[in-house]
């Protein structure tokens, strides 16, 4: 994991400033306020866009200089997005908690991907949602960003599997062209998911 707190000690944002194109494209069409938490979340970019968006943000990322990178972000941005140095191993997801979880390109070996997971899923509140854009296993020959492990990589089960009780608002598996950064740029395969906690 240190491997990120010395990626993001530049001057420069790595992946931009702006947020996922998909993230962004979603939330025009949604309209979802309340409380986020965007994990994973390395230097702010889609959880400064959340702000922007009258969301009430937390970020929680394991790379100390990504959280200071967020924190500057949000200065410029004129916005407030709460920083958490947090590492999911030891994540405390408090029960129906959150509006809204966002995971763009938050890779983990699988064990801790499933616990992950299963963690959003406590932690959404009922009526909330989560939205993430990841790497499918058939990104690797692309070499346009993400891991080169398979075991880092998503599969579209995965979300079938673990919210099979929630509806499924967007699930897609493909090619999309990303330009994010200096590291996430080209054509690469994706898969997206949101998903609504059912209400009580």
């Amino acid at each position: 994991m240190n491997k990120w707190n010395t990626r993001f000690q530049t001057e420069n944002y790595v992946y931009g400033k702006e947020p996922n194109a998909f993230l962004e494209e979603f939330h025009k069409k949604m309209n979802i306020s309340g409380d986020a938490l965007a994990i994973a979340e390395g230097e702010g970019r889609n959880a400064v866009y959340l702000a922007g968006q009258g969301m009430k943000v937390t970020t929680w990322d394991f790379a100390e200089s990504g959280l200071v990178k967020t924190n500057k972000l949000a200065k410029e941005r004129g916005v407030d997005v709460s920083t958490e140095l947090v590492d999911l191993n030891e994540a405390n997801w408090s029960k129906d908690k959150w509006d809204e979880i966002v995971c763009v390109f938050g890779h983990f070996p699988s064990e801790l991907r499933q616990k992950t997971l299963e963690g959003v899923k406590e932690a959404v509140k009922p009526g909330g949602y989560f939205l993430t854009e990841v790497y499918s296993p058939y990104q690797i020959p692309y070499k346009s960003g993400g891991p080169q492990n398979l075991d880092f990589l998503y599969k579209p089960e995965e979300f079938l599997k673990t919210f099979a009780d929630w509806r499924i608002v967007h699930l897609f598996m493909g090619e999309v062209a990303r330009h994010e950064g200096e590291l996430h740029t080209g054509l690469a395969h994706v898969i997206q998911f949101v998903g609504q906690k059912p209400k009580k």
